[in-house]
């Protein structure tokens, strides 16, 4: 469902549970398996596909600059699987231009302007992630983002669904001088938490996410309700675990 006031034609999401589509990602997903794991001391989650369903608005930023070159909008199915990609990922699909060629940086700066008129229009909390938030603090557990979205998108979106003040610590794209899938970013996350970096997991639905996680040395988790992008199936990732929904995080926790 929508949000309440905004068209559902305009914020189109992908299947609800129980569809053919979600029966069959959810077969090819592994649930929290295995019994309890040693419990981490903090979690770590991406942003986009993973806490916050953004795809949305982004795929509309991406449709709107389409539609100013007199270009047909493209299916939302088609988009969202390149949501956590950003710009890169979703020019890509809908300019068929990728980062370093002609045209690129122009179109970049173009759907970052179209995106930053729209960030709330849409976007919304995951279904089912707010009450594992609440369980990890019931837990005594602190949480945090790692995002590779810059600080002047990602601070207002979190402020209007309400989970900046949650967040334990927030590092963004632009934070450090790398973007994951180097380490760095989730290096300082630990850091401003005051863990160390093999104590905590990342939560993530990009295989970047995976890769920077293990170069961390965290223990890592897709979020497979997620984007994941276009490419090897997300069990060839090399993560701890896949998780269909966000309740198995606390399964994997060994939480109730």
């Amino acid at each position: 469902m929508s949000p309440p006031g905004r068209p559902e034609g305009e914020c189109g999401r992908a299947q609800p549970e129980g569809t053919p589509e979600n029966e069959s990602r959810r077969s090819a997903t592994a649930k929290a398996n295995g019994g309890a794991r040693a419990r981490a001391a903090a979690v770590l989650f991406d942003l986009d596909g993973t806490l916050v369903d953004s795809a949305p608005d982004l795929a509309g930023a991406a449709n709107d600059l389409r539609a100013e070159h007199g270009l047909p909008p493209l299916p939302f199915e088609l988009l969202r699987p390149m949501a956590s990609a950003g710009a890169r990922g979703l020019l890509g699909v809908a300019f068929g231009v990728a980062p370093g060629e002609a045209g690129f940086d122009v179109l970049r700066d173009a759907f970052l302007a179209r995106y930053a008129g729209r960030l709330l229009r849409c976007t919304r909390i995951f279904d089912d992630v707010a009450p594992v938030l609440g369980a990890l603090a019931g837990a005594g557990l602190p949480w945090g983002i790692v995002t590779n979205k810059a600080t002047r998108y990602a601070e207002p979106v979190l402020q209007g669904l309400g989970l900046r003040a949650q967040a334990a610590a927030l590092v963004c794209g632009d934070t450090t001088a790398y973007a994951k899938p180097h380490p760095a970013p989730l290096h300082e996350a630990a850091r401003r938490l005051g863990m160390a970096a093999e104590d905590c997991v990342y939560v993530g639905d990009d295989l970047r996410d995976v890769q920077a996680g293990r170069a961390a040395g965290m223990a890592t988790l897709v979020a497979a309700w997620g984007y994941l992008g276009q490419g090897d199936a997300v069990h060839e990732w090399g993560a701890d675990a896949v998780l269909s929904e966000p309740g198995a995080l606390l399964n994997w926790l060994g939480l109730p």
